[in-house]
C-alpha cells in the first residue's frame, strides 16, 4: 500500500475514533452521580479498583473500558449491556442498538457476571432503611461513613465478607431484613450449581442500522404474567389511609382505575397492547403547562418557598417541551379568567398533554385563592373535560396541587405545615376528579393530613416531583411510576424532630401510559 493510500485510512480511522468519542461524550452527558456509582460497580470485574477509584464520571470509565479493549466502535456491546442493566435504555439508540435487540442477544453474551448482577439486583431492592439496618447489624466492622446499598456490598466484597461463593453473611442480613429478597439468592445458587447452563450465542450481537425505527414509550408498566396477580391484589375499595397507618409502615396506594368508574379489565387490555399502550407525544407542541402560584393572601398567612418551588415547576416542564404561564398571587376572579382562557387555548389542538399546577393553601377537596375564597378541585379541573374543552379530548390532563392548610403550624424553625385541615379528615378525593378518562390529580398529601413546606427549599412534594421526572424521564419511566417514586422519597423525609410524616397520592383516569419523550439538553436544578 502506498503512503498516500495507509495515510488516507489513518485519517478516516481517527475520524472514525474521534466520532465514537463524540457519541459516549453525549452519552456521558445523559449520565448523573448514581448513574456513574452504578456503572463503576457493574464494571468492578473489568476495571482495577485503583483505577476505577480514579473515576469520578462516565467519560473516565469509557477511557480504562477503551484502553483494556472491551469498548470500541465496532463492539460497543458491553457499554449496551451495562445502560440495559442501569435501566438507561434510551440512550442506547446512540450506540445503534434498540432495547429488544440487546433483550435477544444479552443472555447468551452477558459480561457483567452473575455474582455481580445479583449484588447490583439486590442493591436496588434494600431502601435506605434496610441499608440502616443491616449496617446497625454490622456496627462493629463497618466504617461510620455515609453509605449507599452499592457502597455497602461493594465494602463488604473488598473485605472478602461476600464472594460469588461465600454467601452466608449477606443471607443471614437479607433474612433478617429483607426476606423476600432471598428469591433472588436462592435462584442465582440453583442457576451456579446447574451443570446446563445457557449455552453462549454464535455471533456478534446485532447492530440496528437505522436508529428513526426505534419506539420509544413501548416498555410496559408490568410485565403481563404480574397483571393476574396484580389485579387479585387489588383491594375491591381503596381508601384514603391516615396518618398511623402510614407510620407503621403500610403505603398509600394510588386511586384506582375501578374506583373510578372504569373496568380494571381495561387496564389489562390496555397493558397487553403495546400500540395504544402509551399516549402521543408526537405532536406539534407538547403543551401548555399553568403555574397559579399564592405567595400573599388578603387574610391567610403568606407561603414562603413557595417562588422556589414555581420556579422548579417552571424549568422542569420547559425542558420537557411544555410552554409555562405562572400566575402569582391569584384572586377567585382571576382564577376564573385563567381557566377560561386556557379552556379555550387554540394551542392546545396541536398539543400532546396539558399540565396545571396549583401552590396554595387550602382544604381538602379544595383551594384558597389570594383574595381568601375556597374554590373546589373539581370545578377548576371540570374546565378541561372533553365537552367543556374538546381540544383536549383523549389527551392527558395532569393536576399537581400542593395544597396548605389555612391555620399555620410550625413544628420546627425551618418547616411549616402544607396541607387540609387534620380536623376534618374527608369523603374520597374521587369527588374531585371528572368521572371521564385522562385526568391525574397529584395531591402533596393524604386527604386530612398536612403537608410541609421547608421557608427556604421549597415543599417536600413539589422539589420531590421535579427531581424525579428529571431523573426519570431519561429513563422513558411513565408518570404513574414516577409518581410512586415520589411517594417512597417524600415518605422517608420527616422534620427535625423526625416525627411529622407526609404521604402523597395521586388519582387518576387515564387510559394509558403518560411517558414524556426524553429531552436532549441537560437539567440542572
Amino acid at each position: 500500500m502506498t503512503s498516500q493510500g495507509q495515510s488516507l485510512n489513518s485519517t478516516l480511522d481517527d475520524n472514525c475514533q474521534e466520532n465514537f468519542r463524540g457519541t459516549l461524550l453525549t452519552i456521558d452527558s445523559y449520565l448523573g452521580d448514581q448513574d456513574v456509582e452504578r456503572l463503576k460497580f457493574l464494571c468492578r470485574d473489568s476495571i482495577a479498583l485503583k483505577n476505577l477509584e480514579k473515576c469520578g464520571s462516565a467519560l473516565d470509565i469509557f477511557d480504562y473500558l477503551m484502553a483494556e479493549e472491551q469498548l470500541s466502535e465496532e463492539d460497543p456491546s458491553f457499554l449496551a449491556e451495562l445502560l440495559y442493566i442501569i435501566k438507561q435504555k434510551v440512550l442506547l439508540r446512540h450506540l445503534r442498538y434498540t432495547k429488544e435487540q440487546v433483550e435477544h442477544w444479552l443472555p447468551g453474551r452477558r459480561k457483567v457476571s452473575p455474582f455481580r448482577n445479583l449484588l447490583y439486583e439486590l442493591s436496588e431492592d434494600i431502601s435506605s432503611e434496610n441499608l440502616k439496618s443491616m449496617i446497625f447489624l454490622l456496627r462493629e466492622s463497618i466504617p461510620k461513613v455515609q453509605m449507599t446499598s452499592l457502597s455497602f456490598l461493594a465494602y463488604l466484597e473488598k473485605q472478602d465478607k461476600i464472594s460469588e461463593d461465600n454467601l452466608t453473611l449477606l443471607e443471614d442480613l437479607c433474612k433478617k431484613i429483607v426476606p423476600n429478597l432471598m428469591r433472588k439468592i436462592d435462584k442465582y445458587k440453583r442457576e451456579k450449581a446447574s451443570p446446563f447452563p445457557r449455552a453462549p450465542q454464535v455471533g456478534a450481537p446485532p447492530v440496528a442500522k437505522e436508529t428513526e425505527s426505534l419506539h420509544q414509550g413501548e416498555k410496559e408498566l408490568f410485565p403481563h404474567s404480574d397483571i393476574n396477580q396484580l389485579l387479585e391484589a387489588l383491594p375491591q375499595e381503596v381508601s384514603w389511609q391516615d396518618e398511623h397507618v402510614q407510620r407503621n409502615g403500610d403505603r398509600a396506594t394510588p386511586v384506582s382505575v375501578e374506583m373510578l368508574g372504569a373496568s380494571v379489565d381495561t387496564l389489562t387490555s390496555e397493558t397487553s397492547t403495546k400500540e395504544t399502550a402509551v399516549y402521543r407525544m408526537d405532536r406539534k407542541h407538547r403543551g401548555l403547562c399553568v403555574v397559579v402560584n399564592n405567595h400573599s393572601f388578603t387574610s391567610l398567612s403568606k407561603r414562603p418557598g413557595t417562588n422556589k418551588d414555581a420556579e422548579c415547576l417552571k424549568r422542569v416542564f420547559q425542558w420537557l417541551g411544555f410552554s409555562v404561564r405562572i400566575y402569582v398571587n391569584v384572586t377567585k376572579g382571576r382564577l376564573e379568567e385563567v381557566l377560561q382562557q386556557f379552556q379555550t387555548h387554540p394551542g392546545h389542538a396541536d398539543g400532546d398533554c396539558f399540565v396545571f399546577c396549583v401552590l396554595t393553601h387550602g382544604k381538602f377537596g379544595a383551594v384558597y385563592s389570594s383574595d381568601g375564597d375556597l374554590i373546589p378541585i373539581r370545578q377548576i379541573m371540570s374546565h378541561f373535560t372533553a365537552q367543556q374543552c374538546p381540544a383536549l379530548a383523549h389527551k392527558p390532563k395532569l393536576f399537581f396541587i400542593q395544597a396548605c392548610q389555612g391555620e399555620e403550624i410550625q413544628p420546627s424553625v425551618s418547616i411549616e405545615a402544607d396541607a387540609v385541615n387534620p380536623e376534618h379528615v374527608p369523603p374520597s378525593l374521587q369527588d374531585s376528579v371528572p368521572v371521564e378518562a385522562d385526568f391525574l390529580l397529584g395531591l402533596a398529601t393524604v386527604p386530612g393530613y398536612v403537608s410541609f413546606r421547608h421557608v427556604e427549599e421549597g415543599s417536600w412534594y413539589i422539589q420531590s416531583l421535579c427531581n424525579h421526572l428529571k431523573d426519570l424521564v431519561p429513563r422513558q419511566e411513565d408518570i404513574l411510576s414516577i409518581l410512586t417514586a415520589v411517594n417512597d422519597d417524600v415518605s422517608r423525609q420527616a422534620d427535625k424532630r423526625g416525627k411529622k410524616k407526609q404521604m402523597p397520592q395521586p388519582a387518576f383516569t387515564l387510559r394509558k401510559k403518560v411517558v414524556f419523550p426524553v429531552p436532549q439538553e441537560e437539567l440542572l436544578l
